[in-house]
């Protein structure tokens, strides 16, 4: 159990390095400093404090569920799927500016994590509330884009 913890947050916090690399100067950058930001938009800090503690519990949720399954093939592909868009919506926001296609990323991300959520609840119990953070940040950053969408 201790090694994969370690191995998926090790994946985890790299996910969040290789996006990071890829926003630049991201929130203070000018480009986002001048977008209308939804008024629910949380200090940039928060999104920093948030994505590790995300990354921790997932980390656990993704050890506990690896050991708990027979079908590990399906875990590592779910798990890639969201490694993926997870790195992605990064660059594809902050670097192209594409917030039509971020949005659409961050959507498919959500769905990917509500269904870790519901689809796994039965067999992993109390245990999936470590994803929970992870799928109620990913619906509030979901607003976020959609509100910068939808007002610029």
């Amino acid at each position: 159990m201790i090694v994969r913890t370690f191995l998926f947050l090790v994946f985890n916090f790299l996910a969040l390095a290789v996006g990071g690399f890829f926003t630049g100067q991201g929130v203070v950058s000018s480009w986002y400093q001048e977008l209308e930001k939804a008024p629910w938009t949380p200090p940039g800090w928060v999104f920093g404090a948030a994505w590790t503690t995300i990354m921790i519990c997932y980390a656990f949720y993704m050890a506990y569920l690896w050991g708990a399954k027979e079908n590990k093939s399906q875990i590592l592909l779910l798990f890639a799927l969201q490694w993926i868009l997870n790195v992605a919506w990064n660059p594809v926001f902050f670097y192209y500016h594409n917030v039509l296609m971020a949005l659409l990323i961050i959507v498919s991300l959500t769905v990917l994590m509500g269904f870790f959520f519901f689809y796994f609840l039965l067999d992993q119990k109390y245990k999936s509330l470590f994803v929970l953070p992870y799928f109620i940040w990913l619906l509030i950053a979901t607003s976020l884009n959609a509100f910068i969408l939808l007002r610029n």
